[in-house]
C-alpha cells in the first residue's frame, strides 16, 4: 500500500548539511520507494492523482519523522555479554569473554536464541541497517541473517574468518575459513532479498594470517563483496600488527587486497597521518565507536580530522564493547568525546595533536554538534556502507528507512512544554528542533513508536 507521511520531517544531505521541515511531506510507493518529498503537501497535493488505496499519516504536532538509523559495527553474538568485561583493555577483554563466549555458537540452538533476540533489540531502538559480525560458525551466522530478513530488518552479515593467534577451542585452518566463508556467501544469496547482503569478515590483522587475507581479498574481488575488520583500535595491537606484517595496520590490509571503497574498518582511534591518507585514496570508510573505544580504554578517535581528510565516517554500537544496541547511544558518545577532544586540544595535552584541514593548517576544533551526529547515524553510515543509493535520507528514488518519533511518552516529560504561552510563540522551525534535541538527549526506544525498511513497518 503506498503511504503519505504528513508533518515534522527532519534528515541531512551532508555532514554540515540538516534539513528540517515544519509541514513536510514523504510519498512512499506499494514497493516501498520514496516517489516524493517536500515542505509544502497542499500544494503537491491539488497537482498530483495518488493511488486509491493510499494511506494517509499525518504526524502530531508532538511527532516527528526521521530516518532509520544505521549501526555500521555490531558484534550480534556478544549480545550475551553485553555489560561484562568492559573495565579491562581490549585484548584481556577478548581472550577472558568474548572468544569463549562466541565459541558457544556452535551450538545452533543457542545462537537462534540469541540471534532472535538481538534483532528485535536492535529494531526496537531504532536500526534499520545493520552491519553484523557473527562467529567463525558458517550455520549459526546463517541463523542471524535469517532472523534479520523474517523481521524485516536491511543487514550486513558476516562469518567471522580467524586462523591464527586465537584460542585452540575458537580457530579455524586457513582452507576452512576460505571455504566455508565461500558457502556462506553462496547462502545468503539464496536467501534471494535485497534486505540482506554478505560481508566478508576477517576479525582483524592479528587473527588472520596473510594467506587467509589475501584469500579473503581475492574472494571480495571476484564477488565485488563489501568487507569488514578492525583497524587501530588499541596501541597494544598496534605494536603486534607492526610487528606480524612489518608495515602499518592500513597497510597490512592494503598489501592483502582488504582496502576498497566497500570497505568499512571499526575504530581507527589511532591512524596515522599516512594511513588516513591510504583509506582515502582507496575509498574506505571508518565506523566510529565512541562507547566501546572509551569502555575498553582504546582512546578518543578524532572524528573531524577523518572527515576533514575525506574519510567516510559512520557510527557502530560495537556491542559488547560497547554497553548499548541503541544507536542514539553512539551519538551521544559521539557528542561527549568530540567535547571531551576540544578540552585536551584547547589544553594541548601532549599526544592528542591539533586538528587539522585537508591541506594540513591548523583550524579551529569545533565539535560535533547533534545535527552532525544526526548525519553520522544516518546517511553517513549509508555512505560509510557504500548504501547511501539506497537508503540514509528521504530522497526520491531511495527506499523508505525510517522512525516516527513520538516526543510525548516517556521518559521525555513535557509538562505542558507544547502548550505553553511561551512556546507557542517560537518559530515552527525552531520548536522542531528543540523537540529533536529533546529526543536525541534525553529519549530511548520508547519514544520510537514505529519503525519501516523499504516501506514496511517493522515495529
Amino acid at each position: 500500500m503506498a503511504k503519505v507521511f504528513i508533518g515534522q520531517i527532519i534528515h541531512t544531505k551532508s555532514f554540515n548539511d540538516f534539513i528540517s521541515y515544519t509541514m513536510g511531506f514523504v510519498a512512499v510507493d506499494a514497493n516501498g520507494q520514496i516517489v516524493a518529498v517536500g515542505d509544502d503537501f497542499n500544494r503537491y497535493s491539488s497537482n498530483n492523482v495518488f493511488p486509491s488505496n493510499t494511506e494517509f499519516i499525518n504526524l502530531t504536532r508532538e511527532e516527528f519523522l526521521m530516518p532509520g538509523l544505521v549501526d555500521c559495527h555490531i558484534h550480534a553474538p556478544q549480545m550475551a555479554q553485553i555489560g561484562l568485561g568492559l573495565d579491562m583493555p581490549l585484548l584481556d577483554w577478548l581472550n577472558i569473554y568474548t572468544f569463549p563466549l562466541e565459541a558457544k555458537f556452535s551450538d545452533n540452538g543457542f545462537a537462534a536464541k540469541v540471534y532472535k533476540k538481538v534483532v528485535e533489540d536492535t529494531i526496537k531502538n531504532g536500526t534499520t541497517l545493520a552491519c553484523y559480525f557473527g562467529t567463525n560458525h558458517r550455520m549459526a551466522t546463517l541463523i542471524l541473517a535469517k532472523e534479520a530478513l523474517k523481521q524485516g530488518q536491511r543487514a550486513f552479515v558476516g562469518k567471522v574468518c580467524s586462523d591464527c593467534n586465537s584460542p585452540d577451542f575458537y580457530v579455524e585452518t586457513t582452507d576452512a575459513s576460505l571455504a566455508s566463508t565461500k558457502i556462506f556467501v553462496d547462502d545468503i544469496n539464496k536467501l534471494g532479498s535485497s534486505l540482506i547482503r554478505p560481508i566478508i569478515t576477517p576479525r582483524f590483522a592479528l587473527s588472520c594470517s596473510k594467506e587467509l587475507l589475501i584469500g579473503l581479498g581475492d574472494m571480495a574481488k571476484k564477488y565485488n563483496l563489501h568487507i569488514q575488520s578492525h583497524i587501530s583500535e588499541n596501541l597494544l595491537e598496534i605494536e603486534h600488527v607492526k610487528k606480524s606484517f612489518s608495515t602499518s595496520y592500513a597497510e597490512a590490509y592494503d598489501c592483502t587486497g582488504l582496502l576498497t571503497n566497500k570497505t568499512i574498518l571499526a575504530h581507527g582511534v589511532h591512524l596515522e597521518d599516512e594511513e588516513i591518507d591510504l583509506l582515502q585514496k582507496r575509498g574506505t570508510s571508518i565506523a566510529h565507536c565512541p562507547a566501546s573505544n572509551t569502555m575498553l580504554r582504546s582512546g578518543l578517535c578524532d572524528v573531524k580530522r577523518l572527515i576533514n581528510k575525506g574519510i567516510k565516517v559512520g557510527l557502530g554500537t560495537d556491542v559488547s564493547g560497547g554497553n548499548s544496541p541503541s544507536l542514539q547511544d553512539a551519538i551521544l558518545r559521539t557528542i561527549d568525546v568530540s567535547h571531551h577532544l576540544e578540552f585536551i586540544k584547547k589544553q594541548e595535552i601532549k599526544g592528542t595533536g591539533k586538528v587539522k584541514n585537508a591541506v594540513g593548517d591548523n583550524i579551529k576544533y569545533e565539535p560535533i554538534d547533534f545535527k552532525q551526529a544526526i548525519y553520522l547515524a544516518t546517511l553517513g553510515g549509508a555512505a560509510a556502507l557504500a548504501m547511501d543509493v539506497i537508503t540514509g535520507n528521504f530522497v526520491v528514488g531511495k527506499q523508505f528507512d525510517a522512525l516516527l518519533i513520538d516526543t510525548s511518552k516517556a521518559p521525555l516529560h513535557n509538562f505542558g512544554f507544547y502548550s505553553s504561552n511561551d512556546y507557542e510563540k517560537k518559530p515552527d522551525e525552531l520548536k522542531l528542533l528543540e523537540m529533536v534535541q529533546k529526543f536525541i538527549y534525553v529519549g530511548d526506544d520508547r519514544n520510537i513508536q514505529r519503525v519501516y525498511v523499504a516501506g514496511k513497518q517493522i515495529k
